[in-house]
């Protein structure tokens, strides 16, 4: 995943709502209930950790019983110190008192509350990079130290490993083309940091990497479901019990979700998202253009899908009166730089979120030679009357932006192909009138439409013309 393009713009829940689930997450709440119970008698060891003396006491606090009571409030008092929920205010004496930033809990605001919340996350997410127990266990040797050169286990690998699984899942879920808020399969995730995109059928070395992955992550996302970031159920126990024992009840070999499934929750979506951002990715958030000028709204959304430019748009133009909205949008959408024909582009698609409000503005620029063809085509599908015929020449130079605002939008895309097959089947003598246009991207239009038509001739013919509107442009 490069840090230099931007990923798909995210719809974020409001920050408020966030908190409140921040709040309500089982391990963050477990830590603020330490913090508060912490006192004069609390006592911690070097490592900032509680006595052992004392974990009955916490657990008790946090109403846990059973085997794993002590090592759930040993955990939720880790959160509770890396947060700055506690202070040690002496190391020696391993005494503590209330952190600065409990009191954000109740007294700040709904980011403050968050902010704590990403301390917390931080935490666990370190964490979950480190070896298991028994693995642990396994890797000490006589005097009780741990062997970590037996662990086979780099820090900083594992954390990168996780750090692009959750990158992955991040992509998955705010991309309008993946499963949104829907649960990913475990197997998929593992197989995407793995599996090379170039490779056909996995060998069996990578299929062994991919179900090793898989046990890590299941044992990872078991950690990070109690401080909310996602919504996990785990691998099915049967798929790790000795494959020759008879199961003890049937199961459908098809169902992929005994293999783990993990969603992202709101809160867990705005947590990755924060980190990215500080690792220097650009993560737009939906709604971020609202209070800029249409020049910021036009580039800033042409990278998004259609429903988050839409959703983008709509936020822009609540805060604008329709008229005036609608001239600095189309102000906005001239120029001849490269990105120009997308701009106009989304602006004509912003004026019919406008709808006949803004006709005026529209109508005002019908002799403007680069939106008067964007004026006749909105008017014309507005159903308005007396839209001036365009000339042939603006009929071309339309094209031409039209095409170069998709190839910029879609790429080579089928929806384009079907569009170059058109405009070449519908006019006979299009190449030869085509190469003419005073527009800077005739020469690259027409050399995609080579590209993209699949008769030879034709596309022989777009290339010819291609060579010579670059030859006329000095190129």
């Amino acid at each position: 995943m490069s840090d230099s393009s931007p990923l798909p713009p995210v719809r974020l829940h409001p920050e408020a709502e966030l908190a409140r689930d921040a709040l309500s997450t089982p391990l963050l709440s477990r830590a603020v209930r330490l913090a508060r119970w912490a006192g004069p008698d609390t006592r911690v060891d070097a490592g900032g950790g509680l006595v052992d003396e004392q974990l009955p006491a916490a657990a008790e606090v946090l109403g846990l019983t059973g085997d794993e009571a002590a090592a759930h409030a040993s955990e939720a008092w880790r959160i509770a110190v890396d947060a700055g929920l506690v202070e040690v205010t002496d190391e020696e004496a391993g005494t503590v008192t209330a952190g600065e930033d409990l009191a954000r809990l109740t007294g700040g605001s709904p980011h403050d509350v968050l902010a704590v919340w990403l301390a917390a996350l931080e935490a666990v997410l370190a964490d979950a990079s480190v070896p298991d127990l028994d693995e642990l266990v396994e890797a000490m040797d006589e005097g009780g130290e741990v062997d970590f050169s037996r662990l086979d286990w780099d820090p900083e690998r594992e954390a990168a490993f996780l750090d692009g699984v959750l990158g992955n899942l991040y992509l998955l879920t705010v991309n309008e083309d993946g499963p949104g808020d829907g649960p990913v399969p475990l197997p998929a995730l593992a197989a995407s940091m793995i599996v090379p995109g170039d490779m056909g059928e996995p060998t069996n070395d990578i299929l062994e990497q991919v179900s090793e992955a898989m046990m890590r992550l299941d044992d990872q996302f078991r950690l990070l479901e109690p401080i909310g970031l996602v919504v996990y159920q785990p691998v099915d126990e049967a798929l790790m019990g000795d494959p020759e024992e008879e199961p003890a009840s049937p199961v459908d070999e098809t169902d992929v979700s005994r293999y783990g499934m993990v969603r992202l929750t709101p809160l867990g979506v705005y947590g990755l998202r924060a980190r990215l951002l500080e690792a220097g990715f650009q993560a737009p958030a939906v709604g971020e253009l609202a209070d800029k000028g249409a020049d910021a709204l036009l580039d800033g959304s042409a990278s998004y899908g259609p429903r988050a430019a839409r959703a983008e748009t709509e936020q822009w133009l609540a805060r604008r009166e329709p008229v005036a909205a609608a001239r600095e949008l189309l102000a906005a959408a001239r120029g001849a730089d490269e990105g120009a024909p997308l701009r106009r582009l989304r602006c004509q698609q912003a004026l019919s979120l406008v709808g006949g409000q803004a006709e005026p503005a529209v109508r005002e620029v019908l002799d403007d030679p680069e939106l008067g063809g964007l004026a006749r085509v909105w008017l014309s599908e507005l159903g308005a009357a007396d839209v001036p015929a365009p000339s042939e020449d603006l009929v071309f130079w339309l094209t031409i932006d039209t095409v170069a605002a998709q190839l910029a939008a879609e790429g080579n895309s089928e929806e384009l192909q079907g569009l170059v097959e058109g405009l070449a089947q519908q006019h006979s003598g299009f190449f030869a009138a085509a190469w003419r246009v005073e527009h800077p991207a005739t020469a690259d239009v027409l050399e995609a439409m080579g590209r993209l038509h699949p008769d030879k001739r034709i596309a022989k013919e777009a290339r010819k013309a291609a060579f010579k509107a670059r030859s006329q442009q000095g190129g």
